[in-house]
């Protein structure tokens, strides 16, 4: 499971014209569901992004996580964080789950997050989506849950 989870002012997210998701201050997280993606996965990713510490302290130090700031979440799905551009110059998405299995783990990640008490909003599961945002920093950090990144 991967994701870019980005430090936000605000965001939100359209399907044909219409905001389906809108958050202010919190995260903007991109996630992508890789085919070989299993429960554990899922867990350490929700914990790991709930809990970065990249919210800063009254010193300035990027100390305090979501919860600690009560920001909120807008979760939106992109399985093309799984492109592999290593040969040639069209992305291959092979390594990508297919979307009866994204679509289950990407819910159960939202679910997730809300359970540990952040507010999520979503996006619509292979919707074209227009999305905006104010990256604040800016901070962006990419999280993988096997690690190779």
């Amino acid at each position: 499971m991967r994701s870019v989870v980005q430090r936000v002012s605000r965001a939100s997210v359209r399907v044909e014209g219409e905001t389906v998701g809108k958050i202010g201050k919190g995260f903007l997280v991109f996630l992508g569901v890789g085919e070989n993606d299993v429960p554990q996965d899922l867990d350490w990713m929700v914990d790991k992004i709930i809990g970065l510490r990249v919210f800063e302290d009254e010193d300035g130090k990027m100390n305090h996580s979501i919860l600690e700031e009560k920001g909120e979440i807008l979760l939106v799905s992109q399985f093309t964080l799984y492109g592999d551009c290593r040969k040639g110059k069209r992305p291959s998405f092979s390594a990508a789950a297919p979307p009866e299995k994204a679509k289950a783990l990407y819910e159960d990640v939202a679910a997730k997050i809300t359970a540990k008490g952040v507010p999520v909003e979503t996006g619509i599961f292979q919707a074209d989506m227009k999305v905006e945002l104010v990256n604040d920093g800016p901070v962006t950090i990419l999280l993988d849950s096997e690690k190779t990144f």
